[in-house]
């Protein structure tokens, strides 16, 4: 299908995205990367009648150092995290999960903010954002603010965000020398996860001392397997004991039943796919 008609601007700073936006009202559109908003303006989902195309905002991209933490700008695209060393040496759990959205094509185009701020339950990097404690910064008319992940995800495709704010950037914390991994069931290449894992464990001695554990697409937002870090701190780092953990991995969760797998399935889908993703992260 052909999108309706709208007004299309290509701001050049943050403050006038911020003007335009409030002076479009809610009758207006944000795009970043275009992934997720182009299909739903050619199946006319949504009609807006203002786009307001972030694209040409420089200061939106790129990943820098913050002395504890990484700051990834938010029109970063995948293609850049996956690549950025800074990002592979202090949070290579974000690395490892954008290798596994969609494809090449996508991911020199996709964004990672973009990704967050659409908030899809089976997108594969809001649970490792979960996992890392990422603090998103929001930009809005009554100037900025920063919301950590675990209030950032408020619903179904719904964020912390509102119809006057663009996110700007992701802090990220650093969790250099932790092993990580992203584990995704899905029944062909390239798709959305069926359930995901992310897993960032710091192991010493043999044990675990600390853990970070994520899940996609349980529940109308991703959600931290709390009971299983807490399972795995202080442990040894064996097959047994993180397969005992990994038993604890749908607590809380409140996966949906549709055509890809039931609610049981994905249950169990948490407990097998958190196993092999906490075991490999923590060198197994």
């Amino acid at each position: 299908m052909i999108p309706g008609s709208f007004d299309y601007v290509a701001p050049s700073t943050v403050d006038e995205a911020v003007r335009l936006l409030a002076a479009a009202g809610e009758d207006a559109k944000v795009i970043a990367g275009g992934q997720s908003l182009l299909p739903v303006l050619r199946m006319r989902l949504a009609e807006p009648g203002t786009v307001i195309d972030l694209g040409r905002i420089p200061e939106l991209r790129g990943v820098r150092d913050a002395g504890d933490a990484l700051v990834i700008g938010a029109m970063t695209t995948h293609y850049d995290v996956q690549r950025d060393p800074l990002v592979r040496e202090h949070a290579a759990l974000l690395a490892l999960a954008t290798d596994t959205v969609a494809d090449p094509q996508v991911r020199h185009r996709g964004t990672f903010g973009g990704a967050l701020a659409h908030a899809d339950p089976a997108g594969d990097l809001c649970a490792p954002a979960l996992a890392l404690d990422a603090e998103m910064v929001i930009a809005g008319p009554r100037g900025h603010r920063e919301v950590p992940a675990a209030a950032f995800f408020v619903d179904f495709f719904t964020t912390a965000l509102g119809p006057d704010e663009i996110l700007t950037e992701i802090r990220v914390p650093k969790f250099t020398g932790w092993g990580a991994h992203y584990e995704k069931f899905n029944r062909v290449a390239q798709a959305w996860s069926i359930v995901g894992v992310a897993a960032a464990i710091k192991v010493a001695g043999g044990r675990i001392e600390a853990a970070r554990v994520g899940l996609t697409n349980v529940a109308a937002t991703p959600v931290r397997a709390f009971a299983v870090e807490a399972a795995l701190v202080g442990a040894p780092a064996t097959a047994e004991t993180i397969r005992d953990a990994a038993r604890h991995a749908a607590e809380g969760t409140s996966p949906a039943s549709d055509g890809n797998a039931d609610a049981d399935f994905r249950r169990h889908l948490a407990q097998v796919l958190t196993s092999r993703a906490v075991f490999a992260a923590a060198g197994g």
